[in-house]
Protein backbone atom coordinates (compact mmCIF):
# COMPACT_ATOMS: atom_id res chain seq x y z
CA UNK A 1 0.00 0.00 0.00
CA UNK A 2 1.37 3.53 -1.27
CA UNK A 3 1.30 6.41 1.39
CA UNK A 4 1.70 9.32 0.86
CA UNK A 5 3.02 11.19 3.74
CA UNK A 6 5.12 14.46 4.11
CA UNK A 7 7.98 15.17 6.23
CA UNK A 8 5.00 16.99 8.93
CA UNK A 9 2.64 14.80 9.13
CA UNK A 10 5.48 12.25 10.57
CA UNK A 11 5.92 15.20 12.90
CA UNK A 12 1.85 15.22 13.53
CA UNK A 13 1.85 15.63 17.90
CA UNK A 14 3.71 18.70 16.60
CA UNK A 15 0.12 20.05 14.98
CA UNK A 16 -2.25 17.78 17.27
CA UNK A 17 -3.14 20.37 20.04
CA UNK A 18 -5.49 21.94 17.97
CA UNK A 19 -4.14 25.67 18.47
CA UNK A 20 -4.60 28.63 16.29
CA UNK A 21 -1.58 28.61 14.16
CA UNK A 22 -1.98 25.09 13.60
CA UNK A 23 -1.55 24.55 9.72
CA UNK A 24 -5.10 24.96 7.60
CA UNK A 25 -6.19 21.37 6.50
CA UNK A 26 -5.23 19.48 3.49
CA UNK A 27 -6.83 17.46 1.08
CA UNK A 28 -6.75 14.41 0.57
CA UNK A 29 -5.71 13.51 -3.47
CA UNK A 30 -8.63 12.35 -5.43
CA UNK A 31 -7.54 8.87 -5.87
CA UNK A 32 -6.24 8.24 -2.37
CA UNK A 33 -8.36 6.14 -0.57
CA UNK A 34 -10.32 8.31 2.34
CA UNK A 35 -12.35 6.75 5.11
CA UNK A 36 -15.09 9.94 6.10
CA UNK A 37 -17.10 9.29 9.38
CA UNK A 38 -18.92 11.52 12.40
CA UNK A 39 -18.14 11.05 15.88
CA UNK A 40 -21.42 12.02 17.69
CA UNK A 41 -20.06 14.00 20.41
CA UNK A 42 -16.37 16.18 20.93
CA UNK A 43 -13.41 13.96 22.09
CA UNK A 44 -11.54 14.76 25.24
CA UNK A 45 -7.45 14.10 25.61
CA UNK A 46 -6.22 10.93 23.99
CA UNK A 47 -4.78 9.18 26.70
CA UNK A 48 -5.70 5.65 26.50
CA UNK A 49 -5.55 5.50 30.36
CA UNK A 50 -7.79 8.93 31.15
CA UNK A 51 -10.40 8.79 28.28
CA UNK A 52 -13.52 6.69 28.35
CA UNK A 53 -16.39 8.25 26.26
CA UNK A 54 -17.25 6.82 23.74
CA UNK A 55 -16.15 9.20 21.06
CA UNK A 56 -12.49 9.52 22.13
CA UNK A 57 -12.20 5.51 22.66
CA UNK A 58 -13.28 4.98 18.97
CA UNK A 59 -10.03 6.91 17.83
CA UNK A 60 -8.02 5.60 20.88
CA UNK A 61 -8.72 2.01 19.88
CA UNK A 62 -7.15 3.24 16.68
CA UNK A 63 -3.82 4.81 18.06
CA UNK A 64 -2.71 2.18 20.31
CA UNK A 65 -2.77 -1.59 20.68
CA UNK A 66 -3.42 -3.92 23.43
CA UNK A 67 -2.28 -7.15 23.66
CA UNK A 68 -5.16 -8.87 22.13
CA UNK A 69 -7.97 -7.97 19.97
CA UNK A 70 -11.47 -9.37 19.10
CA UNK A 71 -11.83 -11.32 16.23
CA UNK A 72 -13.44 -9.25 13.72
CA UNK A 73 -16.12 -11.89 12.18
CA UNK A 74 -16.22 -14.51 15.04
CA UNK A 75 -19.90 -14.43 16.69
CA UNK A 76 -20.19 -14.86 19.31
CA UNK A 77 -17.18 -12.24 20.05
CA UNK A 78 -13.50 -14.21 20.87
CA UNK A 79 -10.59 -12.70 21.35
CA UNK A 80 -7.15 -13.58 19.10
CA UNK A 81 -3.66 -12.19 19.23
CA UNK A 82 -3.22 -8.40 18.17
CA UNK A 83 0.49 -7.77 19.06
CA UNK A 84 0.76 -10.68 21.33
CA UNK A 85 1.93 -14.04 19.01
CA UNK A 86 -0.38 -16.03 20.16
CA UNK A 87 -3.08 -16.37 23.20
CA UNK A 88 -0.99 -16.73 26.40
CA UNK A 89 0.07 -19.40 28.30
CA UNK A 90 -1.99 -19.81 31.71
CA UNK A 91 -0.97 -21.69 34.79
CA UNK A 92 -3.04 -24.18 35.83
CA UNK A 93 -4.29 -22.05 38.93
CA UNK A 94 -5.05 -19.64 36.46
CA UNK A 95 -3.03 -16.90 38.30
CA UNK A 96 -0.07 -16.18 35.71
CA UNK A 97 -0.19 -15.53 32.01
CA UNK A 98 2.63 -15.30 29.78
CA UNK A 99 2.65 -13.57 26.68
CA UNK A 100 4.94 -13.15 23.79
CA UNK A 101 5.00 -10.15 21.54
CA UNK A 102 5.74 -9.42 18.35
CA UNK A 103 8.76 -8.14 17.44
CA UNK A 104 9.35 -5.25 14.87
CA UNK A 105 6.40 -3.49 16.32
CA UNK A 106 7.34 0.53 16.66
CA UNK A 107 5.94 3.24 18.41
CA UNK A 108 5.16 6.10 15.47
CA UNK A 109 7.46 9.10 15.71
CA UNK A 110 7.63 11.75 18.10
CA UNK A 111 10.20 14.54 19.19
CA UNK A 112 10.78 12.60 22.84
CA UNK A 113 12.58 9.67 20.87
CA UNK A 114 15.16 11.81 20.17
CA UNK A 115 15.07 10.78 16.42
CA UNK A 116 15.24 6.99 16.94
CA UNK A 117 13.16 4.71 15.64
CA UNK A 118 11.36 3.43 18.80
CA UNK A 119 10.57 -0.40 19.42
CA UNK A 120 7.72 -1.45 21.43
CA UNK A 121 8.34 -3.84 24.06
CA UNK A 122 7.50 -5.99 26.55
CA UNK A 123 8.99 -3.12 29.51
CA UNK A 124 6.19 -0.73 27.34
CA UNK A 125 3.04 -2.94 28.81
CA UNK A 126 4.35 -3.14 32.31
CA UNK A 127 4.25 0.53 32.34
CA UNK A 128 1.35 1.38 30.34
CA UNK A 129 -0.75 -1.01 32.92
CA UNK A 130 1.08 0.09 36.09
CA UNK A 131 0.14 3.26 35.05
CA UNK A 132 -3.69 2.71 34.96
CA UNK A 133 -3.37 2.30 38.58
CA UNK A 134 -1.04 5.02 39.16
CA UNK A 135 -3.88 7.18 41.87
CA UNK A 136 -2.19 10.05 39.82
CA UNK A 137 -3.57 8.75 36.82
CA UNK A 138 -6.95 8.84 37.91
CA UNK A 139 -7.66 6.32 35.37
CA UNK A 140 -11.52 5.16 35.40
CA UNK A 141 -10.00 1.73 34.47
CA UNK A 142 -7.99 1.27 37.14
CA UNK A 143 -10.60 -1.18 39.05
CA UNK A 144 -10.43 -3.62 36.32
CA UNK A 145 -6.26 -4.40 37.19
CA UNK A 146 -6.89 -4.02 41.24
CA UNK A 147 -6.26 -7.76 40.88
CA UNK A 148 -2.63 -7.70 39.19
CA UNK A 149 -0.16 -8.64 41.33
CA UNK A 150 3.15 -9.06 39.33
CA UNK A 151 3.84 -7.50 35.88
CA UNK A 152 7.20 -8.39 34.54
CA UNK A 153 9.03 -8.10 30.94
CA UNK A 154 10.92 -11.37 31.10
CA UNK A 155 12.73 -10.30 28.85
CA UNK A 156 12.42 -8.21 25.32
CA UNK A 157 9.34 -9.35 24.16
CA UNK A 158 8.04 -11.35 26.59
CA UNK A 159 5.41 -10.35 29.54
CA UNK A 160 4.41 -12.28 32.64
CA UNK A 161 1.12 -10.95 34.87
CA UNK A 162 0.51 -12.74 37.88
CA UNK A 163 -3.41 -12.26 39.42
CA UNK A 164 -4.30 -12.34 43.68
CA UNK A 165 -7.25 -14.60 42.25
CA UNK A 166 -8.73 -15.99 39.05
CA UNK A 167 -10.85 -13.92 37.04
CA UNK A 168 -12.91 -15.34 34.13
CA UNK A 169 -12.75 -11.67 32.44
CA UNK A 170 -9.08 -10.42 32.57
CA UNK A 171 -8.53 -11.25 29.00
CA UNK A 172 -10.93 -9.52 28.13
CA UNK A 173 -9.29 -6.01 29.94
CA UNK A 174 -6.59 -6.48 27.96
CA UNK A 175 -8.35 -5.84 24.71
CA UNK A 176 -10.06 -2.46 25.80
CA UNK A 177 -8.11 0.92 24.46
CA UNK A 178 -7.11 1.49 28.16
CA UNK A 179 -4.35 -1.19 27.97
CA UNK A 180 -2.60 -0.46 24.53
CA UNK A 181 0.62 0.59 24.86
CA UNK A 182 2.15 4.01 25.68
CA UNK A 183 6.13 5.01 25.67
CA UNK A 184 7.23 6.49 29.08
CA UNK A 185 9.30 9.02 27.32
CA UNK A 186 6.35 10.38 25.64
CA UNK A 187 4.40 10.69 29.09
CA UNK A 188 7.37 12.00 30.69
CA UNK A 189 8.36 14.33 28.05
CA UNK A 190 4.65 16.30 28.05
CA UNK A 191 3.92 16.15 31.94
CA UNK A 192 0.27 16.19 32.25
CA UNK A 193 -0.24 16.78 28.73
CA UNK A 194 -0.35 12.84 27.26
CA UNK A 195 -3.78 13.70 25.95
CA UNK A 196 -2.43 16.10 23.17
CA UNK A 197 0.34 13.89 22.24
CA UNK A 198 -1.26 10.13 21.07
CA UNK A 199 1.59 8.44 20.26
CA UNK A 200 0.80 4.68 19.79
CA UNK A 201 1.57 1.72 17.54
CA UNK A 202 -1.81 1.01 16.12
CA UNK A 203 -2.93 1.14 12.50
CA UNK A 204 -3.31 4.93 12.24
CA UNK A 205 -1.69 7.86 13.80
CA UNK A 206 -2.68 11.36 14.29
CA UNK A 207 -2.11 13.68 10.72
CA UNK A 208 -4.51 16.82 11.79
CA UNK A 209 -6.86 18.08 14.83
CA UNK A 210 -8.50 20.88 15.49
CA UNK A 211 -10.25 19.72 18.77
CA UNK A 212 -14.22 19.46 18.60
CA UNK A 213 -14.36 19.69 15.16
CA UNK A 214 -12.37 17.77 13.05
CA UNK A 215 -9.22 14.99 13.27
CA UNK A 216 -7.34 13.62 10.42
CA UNK A 217 -5.94 9.81 10.96
CA UNK A 218 -3.23 8.72 8.67
CA UNK A 219 -2.46 5.49 8.04
CA UNK A 220 0.36 4.31 10.80
CA UNK A 221 3.79 3.63 7.70
CA UNK A 222 4.86 1.07 10.60
CA UNK A 223 1.97 -0.76 11.05
CA UNK A 224 2.75 -4.97 10.78
CA UNK A 225 -1.12 -5.92 11.56
CA UNK A 226 -2.08 -8.90 9.23
CA UNK A 227 -5.75 -9.59 8.81
CA UNK A 228 -6.91 -13.34 9.96
CA UNK A 229 -10.29 -14.04 11.78
CA UNK A 230 -12.87 -16.67 11.59
CA UNK A 231 -16.01 -16.16 9.49
CA UNK A 232 -19.32 -17.24 10.06
CA UNK A 233 -20.98 -19.61 7.37
CA UNK A 234 -22.92 -17.04 5.68
CA UNK A 235 -22.00 -15.03 2.35
CA UNK A 236 -21.45 -11.88 4.17
CA UNK A 237 -18.43 -13.04 6.18
CA UNK A 238 -16.72 -14.92 3.71
CA UNK A 239 -16.50 -12.56 1.07
CA UNK A 240 -15.16 -10.35 3.96
CA UNK A 241 -12.71 -13.10 5.06
CA UNK A 242 -12.10 -13.79 0.65
CA UNK A 243 -11.11 -9.77 0.80
CA UNK A 244 -8.86 -9.16 3.38
CA UNK A 245 -7.34 -12.84 4.73
CA UNK A 246 -3.47 -12.38 5.10
CA UNK A 247 -3.75 -8.63 3.52
CA UNK A 248 -1.87 -5.76 5.54
CA UNK A 249 -3.69 -3.31 7.98
CA UNK A 250 -5.52 -0.69 7.56
CA UNK A 251 -6.82 -0.86 3.70
CA UNK A 252 -7.44 2.85 4.07
CA UNK A 253 -4.97 5.76 3.73
CA UNK A 254 -6.82 8.42 5.39
CA UNK A 255 -9.69 8.90 7.64
CA UNK A 256 -11.04 11.98 8.38
CA UNK A 257 -13.52 12.23 11.05
CA UNK A 258 -15.77 15.04 12.15
CA UNK A 259 -17.81 16.41 15.23
CA UNK A 260 -21.82 16.33 14.20
CA UNK A 261 -23.76 16.37 17.66
CA UNK A 262 -26.48 17.29 16.08
CA UNK A 263 -28.37 14.42 14.68
CA UNK A 264 -29.91 16.11 11.54
CA UNK A 265 -26.23 17.28 10.61
CA UNK A 266 -25.19 13.44 10.80
CA UNK A 267 -28.45 12.28 8.56
CA UNK A 268 -27.92 14.97 6.37
CA UNK A 269 -24.62 14.44 6.10
CA UNK A 270 -24.80 10.63 5.28
CA UNK A 271 -27.16 11.22 2.70
CA UNK A 272 -25.46 13.71 1.51
CA UNK A 273 -23.27 11.22 0.80
CA UNK A 274 -19.86 13.54 3.31
CA UNK A 275 -19.87 9.95 5.79
CA UNK A 276 -19.41 6.31 4.15
CA UNK A 277 -21.34 5.12 6.84
CA UNK A 278 -24.11 5.56 9.95
CA UNK A 279 -24.56 3.48 12.59
CA UNK A 280 -27.93 3.71 14.77
CA UNK A 281 -30.15 6.25 13.10
CA UNK A 282 -30.83 8.94 15.62
CA UNK A 283 -34.40 8.73 16.73
CA UNK A 284 -36.08 11.59 15.47
CA UNK A 285 -34.19 11.14 11.82
CA UNK A 286 -35.86 7.64 11.58
CA UNK A 287 -39.10 8.84 9.25
CA UNK A 288 -36.12 10.63 6.42
CA UNK A 289 -35.00 6.98 6.10
CA UNK A 290 -37.36 4.24 6.76
CA UNK A 291 -41.23 3.58 6.05
CA UNK A 292 -42.99 0.45 7.32
CA UNK A 293 -40.04 -0.51 8.42
CA UNK A 294 -38.07 -0.95 5.46
CA UNK A 295 -35.38 1.67 3.91
CA UNK A 296 -37.19 4.10 1.58
CA UNK A 297 -37.25 3.12 -1.86
CA UNK A 298 -35.42 6.10 -3.25
CA UNK A 299 -32.82 5.30 -0.70
CA UNK A 300 -32.26 1.40 -2.12
CA UNK A 301 -32.14 2.71 -5.46
CA UNK A 302 -29.01 4.75 -4.52
CA UNK A 303 -27.34 1.58 -3.47
CA UNK A 304 -27.85 2.53 0.25
CA UNK A 305 -28.26 -0.89 2.39
CA UNK A 306 -29.91 -0.73 5.99
CA UNK A 307 -28.93 -3.61 8.15
CA UNK A 308 -30.31 -3.90 11.98
CA UNK A 309 -27.55 -5.02 14.83
CA UNK A 310 -28.52 -5.73 18.79
CA UNK A 311 -26.08 -3.44 20.19
CA UNK A 312 -24.55 -4.79 23.37
CA UNK A 313 -26.03 -1.37 24.74
CA UNK A 314 -28.23 -0.24 28.00
CA UNK A 315 -29.90 3.31 28.15
CA UNK A 316 -30.70 4.01 31.74
CA UNK A 317 -31.57 7.02 34.17
CA UNK A 318 -29.76 7.08 37.08
CA UNK A 319 -30.38 9.07 40.28
CA UNK A 320 -27.45 10.00 42.33
CA UNK A 321 -27.69 8.36 45.82
CA UNK A 322 -26.09 11.17 47.76
CA UNK A 323 -28.36 13.74 46.13
CA UNK A 324 -30.44 15.65 49.07
CA UNK A 325 -33.80 15.39 46.98
CA UNK A 326 -33.45 11.81 45.75
CA UNK A 327 -31.01 10.03 47.07
CA UNK A 328 -30.30 8.03 50.96
CA UNK A 329 -31.60 4.61 51.52
CA UNK A 330 -34.57 5.61 53.93
CA UNK A 331 -38.21 4.45 53.19
CA UNK A 332 -39.57 8.01 51.58
CA UNK A 333 -36.04 8.28 49.50
CA UNK A 334 -36.61 4.56 48.20
CA UNK A 335 -40.69 5.64 47.24
CA UNK A 336 -39.63 8.41 45.66
CA UNK A 337 -37.66 6.89 43.02
CA UNK A 338 -39.51 3.95 42.90
CA UNK A 339 -42.29 6.75 41.78
CA UNK A 340 -40.09 7.64 39.66
CA UNK A 341 -39.71 4.35 38.19
CA UNK A 342 -43.08 3.76 37.73
CA UNK A 343 -43.83 6.86 35.99
CA UNK A 344 -41.94 6.16 33.03
CA UNK A 345 -43.26 4.94 29.63
CA UNK A 346 -41.33 2.59 28.19
CA UNK A 347 -43.43 1.85 25.39
CA UNK A 348 -43.97 5.76 24.61
CA UNK A 349 -40.45 5.75 24.00
CA UNK A 350 -39.85 2.73 22.32
CA UNK A 351 -42.84 3.44 19.53
CA UNK A 352 -42.49 7.44 19.52
CA UNK A 353 -38.89 8.33 20.31
CA UNK A 354 -37.03 4.89 19.10
CA UNK A 355 -39.53 4.35 16.41
CA UNK A 356 -39.72 0.57 17.26
CA UNK A 357 -35.68 0.06 17.07
CA UNK A 358 -35.52 -0.68 20.59
CA UNK A 359 -36.48 -3.73 23.10
CA UNK A 360 -38.05 -2.71 26.71
CA UNK A 361 -34.72 -3.31 29.89
CA UNK A 362 -36.02 -5.39 31.79
CA UNK A 363 -32.61 -5.59 33.83
CA UNK A 364 -29.26 -3.79 33.40
CA UNK A 365 -28.17 -6.62 30.92
CA UNK A 366 -28.77 -6.51 27.03
CA UNK A 367 -29.30 -9.42 25.28
CA UNK A 368 -26.12 -11.60 23.51
CA UNK A 369 -24.36 -10.88 26.87
CA UNK A 370 -23.46 -13.82 29.11
CA UNK A 371 -25.67 -14.27 31.87
CA UNK A 372 -28.18 -12.32 29.79
CA UNK A 373 -31.58 -14.24 31.78
CA UNK A 374 -34.37 -13.90 28.63
CA UNK A 375 -36.89 -14.55 30.74
CA UNK A 376 -36.08 -12.46 33.90
CA UNK A 377 -38.84 -9.26 33.97
CA UNK A 378 -39.14 -6.39 35.80
CA UNK A 379 -41.15 -5.89 38.88
CA UNK A 380 -41.26 -2.16 38.13
CA UNK A 381 -44.00 -1.61 35.24
CA UNK A 382 -45.14 1.18 34.63
CA UNK A 383 -48.21 2.06 36.72
CA UNK A 384 -48.68 5.94 37.29
CA UNK A 385 -51.70 4.90 39.15
CA UNK A 386 -48.91 3.28 41.39
CA UNK A 387 -46.98 6.13 41.83
CA UNK A 388 -49.02 8.18 42.59
CA UNK A 389 -50.05 5.73 45.54
CA UNK A 390 -46.46 5.25 46.96
CA UNK A 391 -46.03 9.09 46.68
CA UNK A 392 -49.20 10.00 48.85
CA UNK A 393 -47.91 6.87 50.96
CA UNK A 394 -44.97 8.14 52.44
CA UNK A 395 -45.73 11.84 52.46
CA UNK A 396 -45.50 13.58 49.37
CA UNK A 397 -48.73 15.17 49.18
CA UNK A 398 -50.00 17.76 46.69
CA UNK A 399 -49.84 20.72 48.51
CA UNK A 400 -48.51 23.51 46.09
CA UNK A 401 -51.57 25.71 44.46
CA UNK A 402 -50.10 23.92 40.94
CA UNK A 403 -50.92 20.67 42.00
CA UNK A 404 -47.29 19.29 42.23
CA UNK A 405 -45.61 17.68 45.11
CA UNK A 406 -44.10 19.03 48.15
CA UNK A 407 -41.30 16.52 50.42
CA UNK A 408 -42.72 14.81 53.18
CA UNK A 409 -41.46 17.58 55.40
CA UNK A 410 -43.21 20.20 53.64
CA UNK A 411 -40.75 21.97 51.58
CA UNK A 412 -40.66 22.50 47.75
CA UNK A 413 -39.84 19.73 45.79
CA UNK A 414 -38.29 20.37 42.18
CA UNK A 415 -36.14 17.33 39.94
CA UNK A 416 -32.97 18.28 38.22
CA UNK A 417 -32.11 16.33 35.37
CA UNK A 418 -29.37 16.99 33.56
CA UNK A 419 -29.80 16.43 29.52
CA UNK A 420 -28.03 16.66 26.37
CA UNK A 421 -28.25 19.81 24.47
CA UNK A 422 -29.49 18.19 20.82
CA UNK A 423 -32.70 17.45 19.31
CA UNK A 424 -32.68 14.54 20.79
CA UNK A 425 -32.15 15.85 24.33
CA UNK A 426 -34.82 17.64 24.13
CA UNK A 427 -37.55 15.35 22.78
CA UNK A 428 -36.32 12.68 25.65
CA UNK A 429 -37.06 15.57 28.13
CA UNK A 430 -40.51 16.11 27.08
CA UNK A 431 -40.77 12.66 27.94
CA UNK A 432 -39.62 12.71 31.23
CA UNK A 433 -41.80 16.00 31.88
CA UNK A 434 -44.81 14.01 30.78
CA UNK A 435 -44.53 11.25 32.91
CA UNK A 436 -42.71 12.89 35.87
CA UNK A 437 -45.59 15.92 35.78
CA UNK A 438 -48.59 12.71 35.76
CA UNK A 439 -47.44 11.91 38.81
CA UNK A 440 -47.26 15.56 40.72
CA UNK A 441 -43.43 15.75 40.59
CA UNK A 442 -41.72 19.15 38.95
CA UNK A 443 -38.58 18.88 37.16
CA UNK A 444 -36.26 21.10 35.24
CA UNK A 445 -33.88 20.28 32.39
CA UNK A 446 -30.32 21.60 32.74
CA UNK A 447 -29.06 21.02 28.75
CA UNK A 448 -25.25 20.60 28.51
CA UNK A 449 -22.74 18.74 25.99
CA UNK A 450 -22.53 14.86 27.16
CA UNK A 451 -18.79 15.47 27.91
CA UNK A 452 -19.08 18.01 30.42
CA UNK A 453 -22.29 16.28 32.07
CA UNK A 454 -20.13 13.23 32.54
CA UNK A 455 -17.42 15.42 34.14
CA UNK A 456 -20.08 16.54 36.49
CA UNK A 457 -20.58 13.22 37.31
CA UNK A 458 -17.88 11.75 38.36
CA UNK A 459 -17.77 14.90 40.60
CA UNK A 460 -21.63 13.72 42.01
CA UNK A 461 -22.93 17.39 41.26
CA UNK A 462 -25.05 15.30 38.75
CA UNK A 463 -28.93 14.49 40.24
CA UNK A 464 -30.15 12.56 37.41
CA UNK A 465 -29.36 11.89 33.87
CA UNK A 466 -30.37 9.84 31.83
CA UNK A 467 -27.21 7.32 29.98
CA UNK A 468 -26.23 4.32 28.11
CA UNK A 469 -23.86 1.71 28.37
CA UNK A 470 -21.40 0.19 25.48
CA UNK A 471 -19.87 -3.04 26.52
CA UNK A 472 -16.42 -3.52 26.95
CA UNK A 473 -16.15 -6.52 27.09
CA UNK A 474 -19.23 -9.30 26.63
CA UNK A 475 -20.01 -10.12 29.83
CA UNK A 476 -22.72 -9.53 32.73
CA UNK A 477 -20.06 -8.22 34.78
CA UNK A 478 -19.14 -5.37 32.73
CA UNK A 479 -22.36 -3.94 33.37
CA UNK A 480 -23.28 -5.13 37.13
CA UNK A 481 -19.92 -3.28 37.61
CA UNK A 482 -21.66 -0.21 37.04
CA UNK A 483 -23.51 -0.12 40.41
CA UNK A 484 -20.77 -1.53 42.61
CA UNK A 485 -20.09 0.69 45.29
CA UNK A 486 -16.14 0.79 45.17
CA UNK A 487 -17.07 2.18 41.64
CA UNK A 488 -18.84 5.50 42.90
CA UNK A 489 -17.31 8.49 41.20
CA UNK A 490 -15.82 6.34 38.16
CA UNK A 491 -18.37 3.79 36.15
CA UNK A 492 -21.32 4.29 38.94
CA UNK A 493 -22.40 7.41 38.58
CA UNK A 494 -25.49 6.52 40.90
CA UNK A 495 -22.68 6.18 43.26
CA UNK A 496 -25.14 3.09 44.68
CA UNK A 497 -23.49 1.22 47.77
CA UNK A 498 -25.13 -1.29 48.90
CA UNK A 499 -23.65 -3.98 51.16
CA UNK A 500 -26.06 -6.65 50.04
CA UNK A 501 -25.45 -5.83 46.09
CA UNK A 502 -21.72 -5.12 46.48
CA UNK A 503 -20.94 -8.96 48.12
CA UNK A 504 -23.08 -10.20 45.61
CA UNK A 505 -21.25 -8.60 42.96
CA UNK A 506 -17.84 -9.74 44.38
CA UNK A 507 -19.64 -13.29 44.67
CA UNK A 508 -20.65 -13.00 40.54
CA UNK A 509 -17.48 -11.88 39.16
CA UNK A 510 -15.43 -14.77 40.81
CA UNK A 511 -17.59 -17.20 39.02
CA UNK A 512 -17.91 -18.15 34.89
CA UNK A 513 -21.01 -18.25 32.82
CA UNK A 514 -23.27 -20.77 34.76
CA UNK A 515 -26.62 -21.46 37.19
CA UNK A 516 -24.63 -20.34 40.35
CA UNK A 517 -23.80 -16.88 38.75
CA UNK A 518 -26.92 -16.18 37.62
CA UNK A 519 -28.64 -17.00 40.79
CA UNK A 520 -26.61 -13.98 41.92
CA UNK A 521 -27.70 -12.05 38.96
CA UNK A 522 -31.26 -12.42 39.68
CA UNK A 523 -30.66 -11.18 43.67
CA UNK A 524 -29.06 -8.31 41.98
CA UNK A 525 -31.42 -7.16 39.96
CA UNK A 526 -33.97 -8.00 42.26
CA UNK A 527 -31.89 -5.22 44.87
CA UNK A 528 -31.54 -2.81 41.86
CA UNK A 529 -35.18 -3.06 41.48
CA UNK A 530 -35.75 -2.78 45.48
CA UNK A 531 -34.09 0.93 45.57
CA UNK A 532 -34.04 2.29 42.21
CA UNK A 533 -30.84 3.78 41.90
CA UNK A 534 -31.63 3.59 37.94
CA UNK A 535 -34.49 3.44 36.17
CA UNK A 536 -33.72 0.59 32.94
CA UNK A 537 -34.97 1.86 29.90
CA UNK A 538 -33.89 0.17 26.61
CA UNK A 539 -31.87 -2.20 24.64
CA UNK A 540 -31.03 -0.68 21.36
CA UNK A 541 -31.72 -2.44 17.75
CA UNK A 542 -29.37 -0.13 15.98
CA UNK A 543 -30.72 0.88 12.15
CA UNK A 544 -27.07 0.95 10.43
CA UNK A 545 -26.56 2.36 7.07
CA UNK A 546 -23.77 2.19 4.29
CA UNK A 547 -22.68 3.62 0.93
CA UNK A 548 -22.44 0.99 -1.71
CA UNK A 549 -18.88 1.83 -1.93
CA UNK A 550 -17.75 0.73 1.59
CA UNK A 551 -16.03 -2.71 1.92
CA UNK A 552 -15.38 -5.29 4.33
CA UNK A 553 -18.21 -3.40 6.72
CA UNK A 554 -19.61 -5.64 9.35
CA UNK A 555 -21.09 -4.29 13.01
CA UNK A 556 -18.91 -5.64 15.95
CA UNK A 557 -20.70 -6.29 19.12
CA UNK A 558 -17.58 -4.67 21.27
CA UNK A 559 -15.29 -3.01 19.43
CA UNK A 560 -16.43 0.63 18.75
CA UNK A 561 -15.20 0.64 15.02
CA UNK A 562 -13.85 -1.19 12.26
CA UNK A 563 -11.66 1.52 10.79
CA UNK A 564 -8.85 -1.02 10.27
CA UNK A 565 -10.83 -3.26 7.87
CA UNK A 566 -12.50 -0.93 5.70
CA UNK A 567 -11.76 -0.29 2.15
CA UNK A 568 -13.25 2.13 -0.08
CA UNK A 569 -13.72 1.47 -3.72
CA UNK A 570 -12.70 5.27 -5.17
CA UNK A 571 -14.27 5.06 -8.53
CA UNK A 572 -17.75 3.95 -7.07
CA UNK A 573 -17.56 6.82 -4.68
CA UNK A 574 -16.92 8.98 -7.97
CA UNK A 575 -19.26 8.05 -9.78
CA UNK A 576 -22.04 8.53 -7.07
CA UNK A 577 -21.61 12.28 -7.69
CA UNK A 578 -21.11 12.88 -4.21
CA UNK A 579 -20.86 16.26 -2.52
CA UNK A 580 -17.08 16.98 -1.71
CA UNK A 581 -16.20 19.26 1.38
Amino acid sequence: MKLRLSAAALLFPLLCAGSAGAQAPTRAPAQEKVLRMFLSTSETGLDPAVASDNATLSLLENLFDPLLRYDYLARPARLRPNTATAMPEVSADGLTYTFRIRPGIHFTPDPAFKGVKREMTAQDYVYSIKRLSDPATRSPWAAMFEGVTELRALDRHSLRIRLKAPDNNFLFYLAIPASGAVAREVIEAYPGQAGNHPVGTGPFMVGEWKRSDRIVLLANPYSTAVFHATPGDNPEDKAIAAALEGKRLPRVERIEVRIAEEFQGRMLGFLNAEYDYLEQIPESMTDMVVRDGQLKPELAARGIVLSRFPVLQTYYMWMNMNDPVVGGYGKDKVALRRAISLAYNNAEDIALLKKGFAIKAESPLPPNVLGYDPNYRSPVPYDPALANALLDRYGYTRRDPDGFRRTPDNRPLTLTMHSEATVGGRLRDELWRKCLNAIGLRVSFKSDKKTEIIKASRLGTVQMFESNWIADFPDGDNFYQLLYGPNAGRANYARFNLPAYNERYEQARLLSDGPARQKLYFEMNQLIHAYNPWVPLTHVLSGDLRHPWLKNYKRHPVEFTSWRYLDVDVAQRARSGRVTR
